[in-house]
């Protein structure tokens, strides 16, 4: 279960060549969703901003880092969500570190998926607020859990849009529903649903339907928004404006580098321009799951373009995924404690830039290394 890092000789892409020698390989694991880290425009619009506006800040945004770059990409972010602001973070790692010490007093409750991200799991713990962890999807013990909690002055309810490990989205629906009833706001992470899903690639809550009944939004510009850096919180500009003045990360990072902030920007301009990118997800992860599943793998999630090869054996996995690698493939096998004991797997990325012939070929290698080590029945 020793993670040890392979190092790349060539832009993120969905072909790559390794340190070493290793050329051609075939990337399936990057956060890559849009194919937008090395798009020509995209790269274009970060050189530009390192021209025009340098390196980098020196500085956090409001001592003297705050360029009209980064207000721009903030206001952009907001239209994209339709929300009414948004604050930048250095990620959203940092976001949701931000964000819950800052809102949430000792009066108040959070009540969390158990399967959320490491992120929002260590925010919740700089929180003083009352913390209650509900089953992992469990629409009946979140209202429990949110019965208990009527005691408390204010009550938030955090879960991922889409989880990492698993590739399946949250029940937005019945949460919202559930947050209506008793009087309690919603926050999600939008870092694996943010440009590709819903019919615009706003994330779960266009999917579901829900967009004007989740409060607050984090997500990231690191992976499908141009793959650099950078994450942000977007909602009710009082929320904001409080962040502005009391989240830890925003007031003590330096504020993001033009580079990334122009990548982003470009990033976001593309996906409003036109939804094909976004839309083409949706058949190439059906392509991927259907004929995995067909070889006999069981895939984990549905509908999403993190695809779950569960294996169940840490060395299992990592052993597949190194004989992936001689079959030229790039794939990671995960296993605890990234993922619970037990539950180890070989995580697959759909990307928009995958063609049919390289989901094809990433099948076989699968059927092949599965029936060595005899992972298929």
């Amino acid at each position: 279960t020793w993670k040890s890092e392979r190092v790349i000789a060539s832009r993120q892409g969905p072909h790559l060549r390794l340190a070493g020698g290793g050329a051609g390989i075939l990337n399936f694991c990057a956060n890559n969703y849009l194919g937008l880290s090395s798009h020509p425009e995209v790269i274009r619009a970060a050189v530009e901003a390192l021209e025009k506006f340098g390196a980098g800040l020196s500085s956090v945004r409001f001592i003297c880092g705050t360029q009209s770059i980064h207000k721009d990409l903030e206001e952009k972010i907001a239209r994209f969500h339709q929300r009414e602001d948004a604050i930048l973070y250095a990620s959203c790692f940092d976001a949701n570190a931000g964000i819950f010490e800052a809102l949430l007093t000792a009066e108040d409750a959070v009540l969390s998926d158990e399967l959320n991200h490491a992120s929002i799991i260590d925010g919740i713990r700089l929180c003083k607020a009352n913390k209650y962890r509900y089953k992992h999807m469990d629409m009946q013990d979140l209202e429990a859990k949110l019965q208990d909690a009527q005691k408390h002055r204010l009550r938030l309810v955090a879960t991922d849009g889409a989880f990492s490990m698993d590739g399946d989205i949250a029940p937005l629906r019945e949460i919202c529903q559930l947050a209506q009833k008793y009087d309690a706001l919603v926050f999600i992470d939008e870092c694996h649903a943010t440009g590709f899903l819903g019919p615009n690639g706003r994330g779960t809550d266009e999917l579901l339907g829900v967009m004007d009944k989740v409060t607050i939004i984090n997500s990231t510009l690191g992976k499908a928004l141009g793959g650099a850096a950078g994450g942000y919180t977007t909602g009710p500009k009082p929320l904001i404006d409080l962040l502005r003045q009391r989240s830890r990360p925003y007031l003590f990072s330096n504020s993001l580098p033009p580079a990334v902030v122009g990548c982003a920007s470009k990033a976001l301009d593309l996906l409003m321009e036109s939804n094909a990118i976004a839309q083409s997800m949706a058949a190439k992860t059906q392509r991927f799951r259907s004929k995995m599943m067909a070889a006999g793998f069981t895939i984990s999630g549905k509908d999403h373009p993190i695809c779950p090869v569960m294996l169940g054996d840490a060395r299992l996995a990592a052993v597949m995924a190194e004989d992936m690698l001689n079959r030229g493939i790039y794939v990671i096998g995960f296993s605890y404690p990234v993922v619970p004991k037990g539950k180890a797997r070989i995580r697959v990325q759909i990307s928009a830039v995958h063609s049919d012939e390289d989901i094809d070929r990433c099948v076989e290698a699968f059927t092949e290394v599965g029936r060595k080590h005899r992972a298929l029945p």
